[in-house]
């Protein structure tokens, strides 16, 4: 990354420091979003969204090598696949448990707490399986379009 003294003619200083300074907050409130999903609107999805968001706001104010190096490309692979598995993995530790596919409440004979504590841990753990899917996509999905495939160059 480069140092913020560093300026050159056709780059605007202005729009980095805001990115700079908008995306912890924009993280911050993509998180609170997927946590409270289940509680209020929102959700994975739309958490996720505002995670992946972040990073596209650093590929557009900088380049997608700075975007990279907060996320590489191995990261948002262990994201990807943690999300989906984390789906997953509820979804079929329910149905082994006696009930349906994310049928929350048959996870009481794993953990004894309760069906309704169960349900509304098992839509939390959904959700964040598929916000951190969700966030992985998206900015994957913005490396390969903007790079033409190749993913080394960006915009």
């Amino acid at each position: 990354m480069r140092d913020i003294n560093e300026h050159t003619p056709g780059e605007d200083l202005i729009i980095k420091t805001a990115v700079r300074l908008m995306v912890p907050f924009a993280q911050l409130f993509g998180l609170y979003v997927i946590v409270h999903g289940h509680y209020s609107p929102g959700g994975g999805f739309q958490g996720g969204v505002i995670l992946g968001a972040a990073f596209i706001m650093l590929a557009l104010a900088f380049d997608m090598k700075t975007s990279q190096q907060y996320m590489t490309i191995r990261v948002n692979t262990v994201f990807n696949n943690l999300g989906a598995a984390i789906f997953v993995g509820v979804g079929a530790l329910s149905a082994i448990f006696g009930g349906l596919f994310l049928d929350y409440s048959a996870l009481d004979k794993l953990i004894p707490m309760g069906s309704v504590e169960w349900r509304s841990f098992g839509i939390f753990l959904v959700e964040v399986g598929v916000g951190f899917t969700v966030m992985s996509i998206m900015v994957l999905l913005y490396w390969n379009l903007s790079s033409g495939g190749a993913m080394d160059e960006g915009l």
